[in-house]
């Protein structure tokens, strides 16, 4: 039996490139060589495209931390690499813009090249916080307050926005880039007089922000698998040292604390589950996903956000959830690709 050929395609163009590669590695070398051929290849920040036999060096040479820009003859400024190169599916591990925003999935689609994890509106709709939360609302899902801005708002009317927060949202709160993934850009606003500096630092990364109230509770998070059949896993908690999870918490902080399983009563992890598939179907999700929430003191559950691509090496939350579950790592790649080969053949 024929090995399926499986393009793994990791770097990018977004901020969180590094931890595409970091998934990228664990992918390659947990997926079963008995079965698959992994063909990878390595985009660079500025979108050039490395040949399968230069992006396997990248994989394997763990000193590596970012795709190298100017290497002479390794590099491609289109697509070349990947369309001369025949492929029965791509398992894309792309954080973030480029990537997990339906841009490469729209591309597949049009190659009619299979893909694992979500189609192109998901994850569209998924990686712009402001459509996500509307969606949520529009589902009747239990979230905080929160307002969408452009740049054209904030530079004209700064005071309305002020009001805003006031009247619906109250002090302190979030304020983010609406595209963007691992906490970046994100600011606590504790007060109006810091408001302007903190969508400055937002407008940096996207023309939309999303303003949201902050909530005070335990940050739990649930990994979510499927296309029509959807499973959630046993829920994790993330406690951290900081004030809120930022990108330095998330991959450097040694001192934030994974707890798998959460530590919390079955109804609650019974709650958490059924509202991770929901928030899922809510933006018709399939393939995978990890579902974000915080857990109040008064038990109250809300829903934060949903991420189509989450960060996947095998000891990344979405894979410590399943394992937890009962799926170990490398069965949990093939369950990926099983379910993306089952979609395509629809």
């Amino acid at each position: 039996m024929s090995k399926l050929r499986v393009g793994l395609v990791f770097g990018g163009r977004s901020q969180e490139h590094e931890i595409s590669i970091l998934s990228a590695r664990s992918v390659y070398q947990a997926a079963d060589k008995d079965k698959y051929e992994l063909i990878p290849f390595a985009i660079s920040k500025k979108g050039y495209w490395f040949a399968p036999e230069n992006s396997l060096e990248i994989l394997r040479d763990e000193s590596i931390k970012v795709v190298p820009e100017e290497q002479e003859g390794l590099i491609s400024l289109t697509l070349k690499p990947f369309l001369e190169t025949e492929l029965d599916l791509v398992f894309p591990v792309l954080h973030g813009p480029y990537g997990e925003d339906g841009r490469l999935q729209g591309l597949l689609e049009m190659l009619d090249i299979p893909y694992a994890g979500a189609g192109v509106l998901c994850s569209a709709a998924a990686m712009d916080k402001g459509v996500m939360k509307d969606l949520f609302r529009v589902h009747g899902l239990p979230q905080g307050r929160y307002i969408v801005v452009n740049e054209k708002e904030v530079k004209e009317n700064l005071q309305t926005i002020i009001e805003r927060i006031d009247r619906e949202i109250l002090w302190p709160c979030f304020v983010k880039p609406a595209n963007l993934g691992s906490s970046i850009g994100i600011t606590k606003v504790k007060k109006a007089e810091d408001l302007e500096a903190a969508l400055a630092e937002a407008l940096k990364y996207d023309y939309r922000i999303v303003i949201e109230e902050y909530i005070k509770g335990r940050e739990i998070e649930c990994s979510v698998r499927g296309n029509t059949n959807i499973s959630a896993s046993l829920p994790g908690e993330i406690r951290i040292n900081k004030e809120f999870y930022d990108y330095n918490a998330k991959y450097q902080d040694d001192s934030t604390e994974l707890i798998i399983p959460a530590e919390l009563d079955e109804e609650t992890i019974d709650r958490i589950r059924e509202l991770a598939i929901r928030a899922f179907k809510a933006v018709d999700g399939r393939g995978f996903a990890r579902v974000d929430f915080f857990l109040t003191e008064d038990k109250e559950i809300l829903l934060n956000e949903i991420n189509t691509i989450p960060g996947f090496t095998r000891y990344s939350m979405y894979a410590k959830m399943w394992e937890a579950t009962g799926l170990k790592y490398s069965d949990l790649i093939d369950d990926l690709i099983k379910l993306a080969l089952d979609w395509h053949r629809k």
